[in-house]
């Protein structure tokens, strides 16, 4: 018994010095204001255009500036799940532009998933699209950086 409790005081010890370091880990908008899908060099920023499309981004290390896209190939699956939308893209400028609008809603589950090389696996990122304006960082629920 006194063996077993060494081994969870020592497993919460190793642990602690984790807590801060997760916790201070601050969320970052992209240059456009959407939101950063990581796990992926260049970062990609999910964004919604004023006209309901969505914009996908590619981010340098510096989080400012815009690298053109090459072989990243993108699609986003959202809405009714029991009949859900499959938005494609195409090139535009410096990014990649839905070709059709995002479905009407506010709140809309939403899948990314991010090819970024012919050879490379699938980037996905899961999120609820809400189309709402936090009140503390101004930025769309969706793209918010606090921490509520």
């Amino acid at each position: 018994m006194k063996t077993i409790a060494r081994i969870v005081l020592a497993a919460l010890a190793l642990g602690a010095p984790l807590v801060p370091a997760i916790a201070a880990e601050k969320k970052q908008a992209g240059p456009h204001g959407g939101r950063l899908i990581a796990g992926l060099e260049p970062r990609a920023e999910f964004f919604v255009t004023a006209d309901k499309k969505i914009q996908i981004s590619f981010v340098a290390a510096d989080g400012k500036t815009v690298v053109a896209p090459t072989k990243q190939v993108v699609t986003v699956t959202m809405g009714d799940r029991a009949k859900p939308t499959r938005l494609e893209f195409a090139r535009s400028g410096d990014a990649l532009l839905s070709t059709a609008a995002i479905p009407a809603g506010k709140d809309l589950a939403t899948v990314v998933q991010i090819k970024p090389s012919a050879d490379a696996k699938i980037v996905t990122d899961r999120f609820n699209l809400d189309l709402s304006k936090c009140p503390d960082c101004k930025l769309h629920e969706y793209a918010c950086t606090c921490a509520h």
